[in-house]
This record gives structure tokens, sequence and C-alpha cells, in this order.
């Protein structure tokens, strides 16, 4: 039997996706992958089960100013 994550890594690879390998949780391994247009996070968990989420955008390209704002904006968010 093989390993979800290898199958996963199989099928982006084949497709010819680039993706990295994250460990945030000490019960996941995490992939990213990212096409155009799409974010897609992969997380494998230890009992096998898969959770993904795709995030959407328009490729839209923000000048440097706006970093300031999303970072405030995040601790806005985390601080309430």
């Amino acid at each position: 039997m093989t390993s979800p994550v290898f199958n996963i890594l199989k099928l982006l690879d084949e497709a010819g996706i680039k993706y990295l390998i994250s460990r945030y949780r000490a019960e996941t391994i995490d992939i990213h992958a990212t096409l155009v247009g799409e974010r897609i996070e992969i997380s494998v968990f230890e009992d096998d089960h898969v959770e993904i989420s795709r995030f959407f955008g328009d490729e839209n390209v923000l000048n440097g100013d706006i970093l300031s704002d999303i970072i405030a904006g995040y601790v806005g968010e985390t601080e309430q």
C-alpha cells in the first residue's frame, strides 16, 4: 500500500505542478501547490486522511505599499 503523500506527489509530478512540502503541525505533512490564479493546500494526517483547501485569486500585481495594510489587517484580526 502506498502512502497518500506519495500518491499526491506522483499526481502533481505527472501534471507538472510545482509544490512545496512543509510541516506546521506534528500530525500532518502539508503540500502547497501553485497554479495560475489558484493555490492549493493539501494536509495529509497521521491517520492518512487528507484535507484540501483551494484559494483563488486574480493574479493582480500590487505595489509594495500594500504589504503594510495586509499586515495591519492581520494584526487587527488577531487582536480581537
